[in-house]
Formats: structure tokens, C-alpha cells, sequence
């Protein structure tokens, strides 16, 4: 289903078995540095989220990348992104980056708003040559 809504905004194909593919998908249960969460309401999954230590950064904080969050359609209005966006960011202590791709500005509009009121707009939002949109920058370390 995310890769599935996820095609409005990038040009991915099913494979010839008409399913889509994630190609990191198995790492996340098979390497420390990847963190895979299932979203559950009411015993029912709702979505997920891959987390990824990046690195660490100058001060020797480790880097976490939002690699993907998906709510299903049906959750979306009742908060529980938000929440658990900021449950994630309160958990994993150090510098977060959370990126989404130029086309998808619903993507946008959702990250920006839940890490403004996360941080209380201390975060910045930036530009990397390998990134193709925004990426909004903050620290955890010391919340």
C-alpha cells in the first residue's frame, strides 16, 4: 500500500509479479543500524516507519534519517502520525534529518508542522546535492 501511494509522486513500477519492491526492506531485521517499527490502532496496523543511524556528526551525536513513514489513509486525520513521528524523535536521542521528495507537498506540509510543534521551531530545513526536496534538520539531544 505505500509503495502504491507512494507512485503519485515517484515513477516506480510493480515487478513482473505486479508487486513493488523495496530493496532494503530485509536490512532493517538484519543490521544495527536500521530500526523498523510496526504502527498499530487498536491492535490493527496502520503503518510503519524505518529509522536509519546515518553516522554521527561532529560532536560524535549519531545521525538518524526518516527513511519511510507511511499511515494509511484511513489514520491520517486522527493524529497518529504526528504522534508517533514524535514518540520516535523522543526515543532516538541526536540529530534528526527527515526528508521528503519535491513533488510530494502533502509529505511536506506534515513534517514540517509535526516538527515545528516538536522542537517548538527550532529546526532547520536545508538542501543536499544527493536530495531531490527538503530536509528539516533538528537535534533531540538534551529533550
Amino acid at each position: 500500500m505505500y509503495q502504491y501511494d507512494f507512485s503519485e509522486f515517484e515513477p516506480a513500477d510493480v515487478n513482473e509479479n505486479g508487486l513493488y519492491e523495496y530493496m532494503y526492506l530485509d536490512h532493517y531485521w538484519t543490521e544495527e543500524s536500521r530500526h523498523p517499527f510496526f504502527i498499530r490502532v487498536n491492535d490493527k496496523l496502520a503503518g510503519f516507519a524505518l529509522v536509519r543511524e546515518i553516522g554521527n556528526n561532529e560532536q560524535e551525536y549519531k545521525v538518524f534519517w526518516m527513511a519511510e513513514f507511511f499511515i494509511m489513509k484511513k489514520y491520517r486525520k486522527s493524529n497518529v502520525g504526528r504522534t508517533v513521528a514524535q514518540r520516535l524523535f523522543q526515543d532516538f536521542s541526536g540529530i534528526w534529518k527527515v526528508a521528503q521528495i519535491e513533488s510530494n507537498v502533502p509529505a511536506q506540509i506534515f513534517w514540517r508542522k509535526t516538527i515545528e510543534q516538536f522542537t517548538n521551531g527550532n529546526y532547520e530545513e536545508i538542501r543536499q546535492e544527493d536530495w531531490d526536496g527538503p530536509i528539516q534538520t533538528f537535534s533531540t539531544v538534551d529533550q
